[in-house]
């Protein structure tokens, strides 16, 4: 009977249930994220002037910006969250939420205190024209009074996935989007705001979306919460002074790798854009396939979150290496399907994006770059999960520190001579490179 429950709880479809059943809700969350921002985009292209859109797209990657900075709210929480719960420390899982919904008011409130100055220096490094900065500024001074409710719904959607709970950031994520259209559409079109009534429907929608994920927290798990409420825990002796510094040192890992990818991400848009205004439209269009493939790889990724840090946590090393096999089976599967779709479909879905000729036409000569991507970037997506449901942040870091640096010196090496290609090649170069130094690090580890 032993046996038949071990094979059971090993067996390939049992894993693949297990990873699908987090995999597919997270699919659709990062799928409707971008949504917010497009909505917005999409209701001022009709207020009859290009300074609206304007404002909008550079409100929104100011904030977008802003907030991925401070992404190991939730990447920290759901890899700890996972363990505790493996571990079945629901004393810890408890303290794990509180103490990251404090983090996440503290950094929103330094938000709020130095909203001024943050707003002049996107106003430096943006270079808003004369029409657009007084716009930008009506959207900036609204929005961030989203920030406590964006901030404090990352930690929440990370503990969420340590739960092994992925449809309740789903609901969320498409309960803001219907919330931000439907407030968005009534403030510009029957009240008459313009960017003003726009900035409103993503901050209500913001709030909406964090009180209903507070609301699906004490629905399923304030059961638990009253029962396991806050102990000395969060002293500064014994246990609850090591566990404070394992937080703040996976949040301190995660975010400085959060700046390494934040610094080729930028570096490779301003690369384009010195190249001229085609090399910068095709470089932003064909950017679209790697988003498109990471919106899908996230998803497995958030699996390999919740489901390694739960194995690590429970000391069942054999279902945690089980679960890395099959995640990876995934990923081969996942890019021979998206490489084949990139080949049969790559030009036609250019030419869906733009109807410039001059852009398609120098999209072919890179597109070979986007179709290689899947290949490439695998690897560091489905680590980046393992990773950080096992806490292995630093092996994130010094993986993607030493990309970071390949990527610059590649750069510096090959644009001279080949231009927009030197650019690619660096940038897959940086891609393969964690991956592969990840694989390294984690059989290093595991034979520890």
């Amino acid at each position: 009977m032993e046996n038949c429950q071990l094979f059971h709880t090993f067996a390939p479809m049992t894993i693949d249930r297990d990873i699908l059943r987090i995999a597919l809700p997270s699919i659709v969350s990062n799928i409707t994220v971008p949504l917010l921002g497009l909505m917005d985009v999409a209701i001022t292209g009709h207020l009859g002037a290009a300074s609206y859109i304007g404002a909008i797209a550079i409100g929104s990657m100011v904030f977008n910006v802003m907030y991925w900075l401070f992404g190991f709210l939730r990447m920290g929480s759901s890899g700890l969250t996972s363990q505790a719960l493996g571990r079945r420390d629901l004393q810890g899982v408890v303290s794990l939420l509180v103490r990251a919904e404090v983090i996440a008011l503290v950094i929103a409130l330094a938000f709020l205190l130095f909203a001024w100055p943050l707003r002049m220096l996107a106003d430096l490094i943006m270079s808003p024209s004369a029409e657009v900065r007084p716009l930008f500024h009506t959207y900036f001074n609204i929005c961030i009074w989203g920030a406590p409710a964006s901030l404090g719904l990352y930690s929440l959607s990370g503990w969420f996935i340590g739960m092994q709970n992925s449809r309740s950031p789903m609901v969320v994520a498409i309960f803001q989007n219907v919330v931000n259209m439907v407030v968005s559409l009534f403030l510009v079109v029957v009240c008459g705001m313009k960017v003003e009534g726009v900035a409103l429907g993503t901050l209500i929608a913001q709030w909406s979306g964090f009180l209903l994920a507070l609301g699906l927290c004490w629905k399923y798990y304030g059961k638990t919460i009253k029962r396991y409420r806050l102990t000395p825990d969060l002293s500064q002796r014994g246990e609850g002074r090591e566990n404070l510094s394992v937080f703040f040192r996976v949040n301190r890992d995660i975010f400085l790798r959060t700046l390494c990818l934040a610094s080729v991400m930028l570096f490779f848009t301003s690369a384009g854009s010195r190249s001229g205004d085609v090399i910068l439209a095709v470089n932003t269009l064909l950017m679209q396939f790697y988003l498109l493939f990471s919106y899908v790889m996230d998803g497995f990724a958030f699996a390999g979150e919740a489901l390694s840090g739960k194995r690590k946590g429970a000391g069942n090393y054999v279902a945690l290496h089980a679960t890395v096999r099959r995640l990876f089976r995934w990923g081969a599967a996942l890019t021979v399907a998206f490489t084949l779709l990139y080949v049969l479909c790559g030009q036609l879905f250019v030419s869906l994006l733009t109807d410039d000729g001059q852009v398609r036409a120098a999209s072919a000569d890179y597109l070979p770059w986007a179709v290689a991507v899947p290949a490439f970037g695998v690897m560091a997506f489905l680590w980046d999960g393992v990773f950080i449901g096992m806490t292995l942040t630093r092996g994130m870091l010094v993986s993607s520190f030493v990309a970071t640096l390949l990527f610059f010196a590649l750069y510096v090496l090959l644009f001279p001579i080949l231009g927009n290609h030197g650019l690619w090649i660096a940038f897959m170069v940086y891609l393969l490179m964690r991956g592969v130094i990840q694989t390294f690090w984690f059989r290093y580890v595991s034979k520890e």
